[in-house]
């Protein structure tokens, strides 16, 4: 039977999905492969964050587990290639949730999925996080694209990673390089579901990530960014070059330096250094 259904892959607790920008390009033009290798499993919204994703389908359950499954297995290629991880998301669990029709369910699931990013204080709005389908919906200026069909083969191989791309010619492609999601997310449907933006709104305003916007008075930099100065730092404080390098009280003193320099918690520490919760929670409790 054909339903809705959220589905959200574990968060990793010690490492990053996405480590920097050619991450997300990538794991974006997946996405859209996967939607036009699997038609019957229909993208109603999406959101990739640093260290798991939130994708709302519509299809049976089966059709959508072995969606997410299928872009997990080629990100993992991807990813093993890059960085020289294996199993990188062999054990990664995947969350399955049938979302009722009724009681405004709908609605509710994909506000929640679409609030990510502002919950994470990396945009004030949905529709300003480029990797999701938050700028999909009642955006009468959508981006521009090239179109897939105009592209040479070369450059669609390039472009998708792949040696036999088949996307729709009429999908069209951004400027840093990754194919627009309202190209392929359901976005009459989605749209059709709140009726008006001001209704979507009030959704987005009042899901359960808003409210942990608000409780959230602190500023926070997004995973990508400090993983980015983790090397500088290692080597301006400890003549290092990462911080599997460093030793115990090394180690202490660079959970301190992170979380003063960036407000980060247990949490962001361990994925950002690659460590697991316990072991950045016994840092800071030594600081």
């Amino acid at each position: 039977m054909r339903k809705i259904y959220l589905l959200t892959t574990e968060h990793l607790e010690c490492g990053l999905w996405f480590r920097d920008e050619e991450d997300f390009i990538v794991a974006m033009n997946y996405i859209a492969i996967q939607a036009a290798c699997s038609p019957e499993a229909v993208i109603l919204a999406f959101i990739l964050m640093s260290n798991h994703i939130h994708i709302v389908l519509r299809g049976s359950r089966e059709e959508v587990i072995d969606f997410v499954n299928q872009f997990k297995r080629r990100y993992s290629q991807y990813y093993r290639q890059k960085y020289g991880t294996r199993e990188f998301l062999r054990g990664n669990g995947l969350d399955v949730q049938a979302v009722p029709l009724e009681d405004e369910a709908p609605e509710r699931v994909i506000a929640y999925v679409q609030m990510n990013c502002v919950s994470a204080n990396i945009c004030a709005h949905p529709s300003q996080y480029p990797w999701g389908s938050g700028n999909c919906f009642f955006n009468p200026d959508r981006p521009a694209g090239k179109r897939m069909g105009d592209l040479s083969v070369r450059a669609r191989r390039q472009l998708l990673r792949s040696a036999n791309p088949r996307v729709p010619e009429d999908w069209l492609v951004s400027e840093k390089g990754y194919i627009l999601p309202s190209s392929y997310v359901d976005v009459p449907a989605v749209e059709s579901c709140f009726r008006t933006p001001k209704r979507m709104n009030f959704f987005l305003n009042n899901s359960s990530k808003a409210r942990k916007r608000i409780e959230k008075a602190e500023a926070a930099f997004r995973d990508q960014s400090i993983l980015v100065c983790v090397p500088d730092l290692c080597r301006s404080l400890f003549q290092k070059g990462s911080f599997r390098e460093l030793q115990g009280d090394e180690k202490v003193e660079f959970a301190r330096q992170i979380r003063f320099r960036f407000s980060a918690d247990a949490t962001q520490i361990a994925r950002v250094c690659g460590i697991t919760y316990a072991e950045a929670a016994a840092l800071l409790d030594r600081v």
